[in-house]
């Protein structure tokens, strides 16, 4: 049994791209793709993928797709998985509606589709069946108590005495879709908590696999969009998916760059009220995404005035690592606020400080203003004066 206690921690780890220390981080959910729960002659025409990196602690996400009903009108049970939160406490929900996921709709045709939730199995790896679980059986953890007196590993997993196994599980939402013959519409949006881990404020998984699922196997024609609207943000994707076409900066104020996240290639990224966008046909997702803020890019000069995210989420400590090896720190913590929105700065020390870092982008129209300023942006200034 501990062998596959021990097989199942690694799936779950490497399922919720946590890395290899479980006490790492705390993932709570991921975004993914709706898919056809059984087999079906449709085909995913286009898709436009828009997510919102809000300050709130969540991203928004908002799905445009467009299929092909090559025959005659049917009906299609269709489904979204997210899977279970781990190294995070919040209680196990039979009803199956995701203690992480708000806001979910669908519309289909213009009209907004009514949807079920279950808790089902999601094994690494393997398409979700969507078969909803017997939780007369499978217990969730803290609810059970092991015979060799040991608890469950962790609150990702559900647990059979009849059996002895435990397996990973996910929260479902699942609905009934009926297509008419030809082109089909589908606009799904929800709002998802953002992850973290150590050294990343947040961190955004988003799963494009099961794209796959569709008859054609491919998104015909797909617009990956990363909106920071009234904020600023700075992040970095791996970009093994990315190589056949370039983002571009499309709205508001932004760039980007090819980095590197330890060994692997990404593009690095800073928006400010703005937006990037990737286009491409003929997509065929391998691999899934995860957004995760850029603090670590830089880890090598990692000293006081790299970037902070905004929100009032768990922040890594990191980015003052090296504060008592900078002069004016008290001057520049209270600047901070002021330099992620452009400031100007007259001052020729802070002008010179900040514009050594690459996320800093000014914008000679900005005038200072404190008006929306976020509860941990006043405290920093307080704590600094």
């Amino acid at each position: 049994m501990k062998k596959s206690r021990q097989w199942m921690l690694t799936a779950i780890l490497t399922l919720c791209g946590l890395g290899a220390n479980a006490n790492d981080g705390v993932f709570y959910v991921n975004g993914n793709h709706l898919v056809p729960v059984q087999e079906t002659d449709i085909t995913l025409a286009k898709e436009v993928l828009t997510i919102s990196l809000c300050d709130d602690g969540y991203a928004s996400v908002d799905v445009k797709y467009e299929l092909n009903n090559p025959g005659t009108a049917k009906t299609v049970v269709m489904g979204f998985e997210a899977c279970a939160p781990y190294n995070d406490d919040t209680a196990f929900n039979p009803q199956g509606i995701h203690p992480y996921i708000s806001d979910f709709t669908v519309h289909m045709n213009g009209e907004e589709l009514a949807y079920k939730n279950a808790v089902v199995k999601s094994e690494y790896g393997v398409d979700c069946d969507f078969q909803p679980l017997n939780l007369k059986e499978w217990k969730a953890y803290g609810e059970v108590k092991m015979r060799d007196g040991e608890d469950l590993p962790h609150n990702a997993l559900l647990y059979s005495e009849q059996r002895d196994s435990l397996i990973p599980f996910a929260y479902a939402y699942y609905f009934v879709a009926r297509f008419q013959t030809g082109r089909n519409t589908v606009h799904h949006t929800y709002r998802y908590r953002m992850s973290y881990g150590v050294g990343r404020t947040f961190e955004i998984p988003y799963w494009l696999k099961p794209a796959m699922r569709w008859a054609n196997r491919q998104i015909d024609d797909f617009t990956l969009r990363i909106k920071a609207t009234d904020t600023a943000k700075h992040f970095f994707l791996a970009d093994s998916l990315f190589r056949a076409a370039p983002f571009c900066v499309t709205e508001g104020c932004g760039k980007m760059r090819k980095a590197k996240d330890w060994d692997v290639e990404c593009m690095e990224f800073t928006l400010r009220n703005g937006t990037v966008e990737w286009h491409s046909r003929n997509f065929k997702p391998r691999a899934d995404i995860t957004i995760q803020s850029a603090e670590r890019i830089n880890y090598d000069h990692f000293i006081l005035g790299t970037f902070y995210d905004r929100s009032e989420a768990y922040m890594p400590g990191g980015y003052m690592m090296e504060i008592e090896k900078v002069a004016d720190r008290e001057r520049i913590l209270r600047n901070l606020p002021y330099a992620h929105r452009g400031y100007v700065f007259k001052d020729k020390k802070l002008r010179k400080y900040f514009s050594q870092f690459w996320w800093y982008m000014p914008d000679a129209n900005y005038q200072p203003s404190t008006a929306d300023f976020t509860p941990r942006e006043w405290k920093l200034i307080k704590e600094h004066q």
